[in-house]
């Protein structure tokens, strides 16, 4: 574990606790379902196979978890982690559906300082994560060091299209479709923060930079979803 880490920002995990109780139903409405889709590709980014020890960072309520523990099975393990008590609550409710149970344990934690020794995972992924770190480059070498050499991690989250037509009707959604729809479940706070955490958010090319400086020689960024989403994958060799 590393020490010395910035405090947690108390004001996120006070909105991811809040939203907790919607937060399933508003993903799947406000993606159309497609962040499924988005999900099943950045498991496979990570190339983790049976028998592996794998991580979810700022797992939520554990889609990317659950898909982890049903790619390395029963002889595998996977780690959910998460700052967010409420969330981890919800995702260790999601577990009681599942027989035989799955090699999860649910760890609330601060991606800047894993409680984890070095080398430890085969496979780490993080979906909607990064843009909501404090200090985006120790979040990256925390992965990596964490990360087994020859291990991979796969990197989900949104991103501001570079095409202006594209860029017009990501901002035109969130104002128009996201908001409206989160002030209807009581959390329109909770939601506003998203435009402003996209303008913060660092481009593809820069988390490029970042992930090398990391350590990673490996990085690429794949754009999904005409670059209004994207995949970072990082490889340790």
């Amino acid at each position: 574990m590393t020490n010395n880490s910035p405090p947690i920002n108390q004001e996120i995990r006070d909105i991811f606790d809040r939203i907790a109780p919607v937060y399933d139903n508003l993903n799947d409405w406000l993606s159309l379902g497609q962040h499924r889709i988005w999900k099943v590709m950045t498991t496979k980014w990570s190339a983790a196979k049976p028998g592996d020890h794998c991580l979810d960072l700022c797992c939520g309520s554990g889609d990317l978890t659950f898909q982890l523990a049903r790619q390395v099975g029963q002889s595998g393990k996977v780690y959910g982690v998460d700052f967010s008590c409420n969330l981890l609550a919800a995702a260790e409710e999601r577990t009681q559906q599942y027989y035989p149970q799955p090699p999860i344990t649910w760890v609330e934690a601060d991606v800047l300082n894993l409680p984890f020794a070095d080398n430890q995972f085969d496979a780490i992924t993080m979906g909607y994560g990064l843009r909501n770190v404090q200090d985006i480059p120790r979040s990256l070498q925390e992965i990596y060091r964490v990360l087994k050499p020859s291990g991979k991690a796969a990197i989900l989250d949104f991103h501001r299209p570079s095409d202006p037509i594209f860029l017009h009707f990501q901002q035109w959604y969130l104002d128009n479709i996201v908001v409206p729809m989160a002030t209807n479940l009581g959390v329109k706070d909770e939601y506003a923060y998203i435009s402003p955490s996209l303008d913060r958010f660092p481009v593809g090319k820069e988390q490029v930079r970042l992930s090398h400086q990391a350590g990673f020689i490996n990085a690429i960024h794949y754009p999904i979803s005409n670059g209004m989403m994207g995949v970072l994958v990082l490889n340790k060799k």
